[in-house]
């Protein structure tokens, strides 16, 4: 039985790791297994066996959280790109297979998979030098050209679909804002998510013709889809692995490098470090083979999806799930910086 460790935090249901480790027989015998407080679509688990550390990781079916990814064929289909990957060198935590080949197991109906455990932290861009952040660009464009090779034989799911609507978005705010003003008595994050939503329907309002087009298909290629500081680990100043594969699909790739940035780079006060974003930028454009035209088109399309996104509200509000409140004043700053120093941040990402 997984003996869990306790502690304040409310954990996810222990699962049947003595039966996942049965079929991982090299794996050794199970002496603890401690769940993981940081991930949001999926549980994980740290699970220590005789013969080392290992991540377990439940993948949750897609109904139960909004974009999980927990259907077994989508599964299979990340674990098979990081397996390629890996003989590639890009560094990347593939999951093990158990004794009939397979690296999906299937409990109850559950799915889990076994990845030997990597040590390493995680690192915002904060911490990172310029030289540092140059080199992170280069690993995002090695992980698109990568990705480009290993699932060539991968029929790619549907494209996404248009750039959101300002009018969609205007009836969002005004179900957001009811559902803000409602609550009693509200604390600080309601007052903060009333004035941000009053000041971005104002600034909506003020570039609604600015709406960029539909991305040529062109721009489109296989990306991480969730490239951010909580799936990339560090050992010291070098990454030693990209987790979490849930969100692997076809988007244009620059939108990828333009959105991480726009995570790894923001500061508190919704500033991006531009100078961090320039050395990034340079780096994965020539790592990926991307032009600044097709940099600049991402920039306008990300900047676009900012102004009109509202998902951590939309989780408070909707689901009442609060575990991305955190993030929110820097995210919902973010756009509006963005808005007023529109011309820096394309200079940064293309110059």
């Amino acid at each position: 039985m997984c003996r869990v460790l306790c502690s304040s935090v409310t954990f996810p249901p222990v699962p049947p790791v003595g039966e996942v480790l049965r079929r991982h027989p090299d794996a050794g015998e199970l002496l603890a297994c401690e769940p993981l407080s940081k991930g949001l679509l999926n549980h994980g688990y740290r699970v220590s066996t005789t013969r080392g550390s290992y991540f377990l990781k439940h993948h949750l079916d897609k109904h139960h959280l909004d974009d999980a990814s927990g259907d077994h064929a989508t599964i299979v289909r990340q674990h098979r790109a990081t397996q390629r990957l890996h003989s590639l060198g890009v560094p990347v935590a593939p999951p093990l297979a158990d004794t009939q080949g397979d690296t999906v197991t299937v409990i109850d109906g559950q799915r889990y998979a076994l990845h030997r455990w990597v040590d390493g932290l995680h690192r915002d861009g904060t911490q990172l030098t310029t030289a540092q952040s140059r080199r992170l660009g280069a690993l995002l464009g090695a992980v698109h050209t990568g990705l480009e090779q290993v699932m060539e034989a991968d029929p790619p799911p549907p494209a996404r679909g248009r750039s959101p609507d300002p009018a969609d978005t205007f009836t969002l705010i005004d179900e957001l804002l009811t559902a803000a003003r409602r609550l009693g008595p509200r604390d600080a994050f309601d007052e903060l998510a009333v004035h941000r939503l009053v000041e971005r329907r104002a600034l909506l309002e003020q570039h609604a013709h600015r709406r960029p087009p539909t991305p040529e298909s062109s721009a489109r290629g296989w990306v991480h889809g969730d490239f951010h500081p909580l799936n990339l680990l560090y050992r010291g100043a070098d990454p030693v692995a990209i987790v979490d594969w849930d969100r692997l699909g076809v988007q244009p790739r620059a939108e990828e490098a333009v959105r991480a940035a726009a995570i790894f780079f923001v500061r508190p006060d919704g500033e991006l470090a531009l100078e961090k974003v320039r050395a990034y930028a340079r780096a994965y454009r020539r790592s990926a083979g991307a032009g600044a035209a097709e940099l600049a088109a991402a920039v306008h399309r990300v900047w676009w999806e900012r102004l009109n996104d509202f998902w951590i509200l939309r989780w408070r509000y909707r689901l009442n799930d609060r575990r991305a409140d955190p993030q929110f004043p820097a995210v919902s700053a973010l756009a509006v910086w963005w808005t007023r120093h529109y011309e820096a941040v394309g200079e940064a990402f293309t110059g």
